[in-house]
């Protein structure tokens, strides 16, 4: 995997914006958020970042804008840039702005209520095709807008949404992929990757949000381990570490702080997943020579239970998590005989017997698509496969999709929804692409050289970063735009661990 150029000119200068980011809400901590309502019905088609302070919605001619809350109009008028737009103030010193419209509804001075209509999208202004271009601001001192869809999130709104339906839950926290090397958002939304090592795990971050990388820091722990990561309730990030000899873990001690030392876990095994119940419950799942074993969190951001038998599972399977609609956690295990799976039979509680869930393969990946339906992909000596929802509780047969054989498997979903699976075997990385949300697959397309590993995690702005690993050391490819990449290159310039 050849070292490509270094972060591009936008991701510099989305490094340099991104210390506008933390005011994400500048309401005072004791100020409750307001109950949000759905601005618009359609998808987003282009998602905040430095050079787009707002999120775009798109929608016809004609569709209605609703005011995201109650508030006062401060402004209803029009602008060069903008078109007709409208500004509203609402009660917790938050503003909410609305621009390219083909109507407007309300004059300054109206007060409205959260849902009220306002105007009609258009294409006024600055714009190349009817959208709405919703943008949020902090406090009206701000010199940038904050991201509207985390903002809407708290406030029990998830864009894309559907006008006039009831506030939203907070989204579900998805499972990370879990492997050689693994990454995750700290909840100040910079991504950390983790990498085993023969030395040991060594670490790095991103200084900002959407930006640069720190160097790598070694942190000792378990020599050529399997890491897992996953969030507590209180967003303090956990780490998992297992080789065949110990268990260790390793957490924030803070939301988005300082680590903590190793501690113990457990005996050793050979693969691990973790995944947050939906009460926020941490929950981690080991397999070795005699199967599958779990141990879970007592309560929210606390102690642990003992280990506790799964009822057997394939012996020292790969394993990953994904999660159901409506909370469930599901585990898949594979090794080069068997692959079974799990399931909740209720949202936070019990499991499952295992079940067949086809034959044996060499690595998997699951993600779950735009309407809620898990699909898994494994890989094996003629390629890749796949196998899908195709309701809540039955599932397609395995299809094939061509791709690298034997190869290492990480998935992960664009900012339109969209499942994109990445592979990487000795010889060739690849990657594949639902042609649209919920849809099938085009071909695989080259994503570069050889490697041993890879994993996927999506920044803040709604942007994939890829890591892939070799026995020069860790390297990563981002996306530039939509369906554009940069290169492959190192981390802050520094190789990171090499991984065999």
């Amino acid at each position: 995997m050849p070292i490509g150029p270094f972060r591009s000119t936008l991701t510099r200068v989305l490094a340099a914006a991104a210390v506008l980011l933390p005011a994400l809400v500048a309401t005072s901590p004791a100020t409750a958020y307001f109950p949000a309502a759905c601005p618009a019905d359609g998808p987003i088609s282009q998602h905040f970042h430095s050079g787009h302070n707002g999120v775009d919605i798109a929608a016809n001619y004609g569709t209605p804008i609703y005011a995201v809350g109650d508030g006062e109009v401060t402004i209803s008028g029009t602008e060069p840039g903008y078109g007709q737009w409208i500004r509203i103030r609402h009660p917790d010193g938050t503003m909410s702005e609305y621009g390219h419209m083909s109507r407007r509804d309300v004059l300054a001075g109206d007060h409205v209520a959260a849902g009220q209509q306002i105007a009609l999208v258009g294409s006024e202004g600055q714009s190349s095709g009817p959208h709405l271009h919703l943008r949020i601001w902090g406090d009206s001192s701000a010199s940038y807008g904050v991201d509207p869809v985390p903002f809407l999130a708290e406030r029990g709104v998830i864009l894309p949404c559907i006008p006039g339906t009831t506030p939203q839950p907070a989204p579900l926290v998805y499972p990370a992929e879990s492997g050689r090397v693994v990454s995750a958002r700290s909840a100040d939304g910079r991504l950390e990757v983790f990498a085993a090592g023969a030395d040991g795990v060594h670490h790095a971050w991103q200084s900002e949000v959407n930006g640069a990388w720190s160097a790598w820091e070694s942190l000792g722990g378990p020599a050529g381990a399997e890491l897992a990561i996953g969030p507590n309730k209180d967003g303090r990030l956990e780490l998992f570490a297992i080789n065949g000899n110990v268990f260790q873990h390793r957490y924030q001690l803070s939301t988005s702080g300082n680590w903590s030392g190793w501690e113990n876990f457990g005996g050793g095994g050979k693969d691990i997943a973790v995944g947050a119940n939906k009460d926020g419950r941490l929950e981690v799942f080991a397999s070795g020579p005699v199967g599958v074993f779990h141990k879970y969190q007592v309560a929210p951001n606390s102690g642990w239970s003992e280990w506790e038998s799964t009822g057997g599972g394939p012996a020292n399977s790969r394993l990953e998590m994904e999660k159901a609609p409506d909370g469930r956690l599901e585990v898949f295990a594979l090794n080069g005989d068997v692959f079974q799976h799990l399931f909740q039979t209720a949202v936070n509680g019990g499991w499952s017997q295992w079940e067949a869930f086809g034959g044996g393969g060499h690595d998997l990946t699951v993600d779950h698509n735009r309407d809620g339906r898990l699909e898994v992909f494994a890989s094996g000596p003629v390629g890749v496969f796949h196998k899908y929802q195709t309701n809540p509780t039955s599932w397609s047969d395995w299809e094939p999709t061509g791709g690298p054989a034997n190869s290492q498997l990480t998935s992960e979903s664009s900012a339109d929804g969209r499942v994109e699976v990445f592979a990487i075997n000795g010889s060739v990385a690849q990657h594949l692409w639902q042609t649209g949300v919920n849809a099938p697959y085009g071909q695989w397309a080259s994503f570069g050289t050889g490697g041993t590993e890879i994993t996927a995690a999506t920044n803040a702005d709604g942007r994939i970063e890829v890591f892939g690993t070799s026995s020069a050391g860790v390297y990563h490819k981002w996306q530039t735009g939509f369906s554009s990449w940069s290169d492959w290159a190192w981390l802050s310039n520094t190789a990171g661990p090499p991984i065999n």
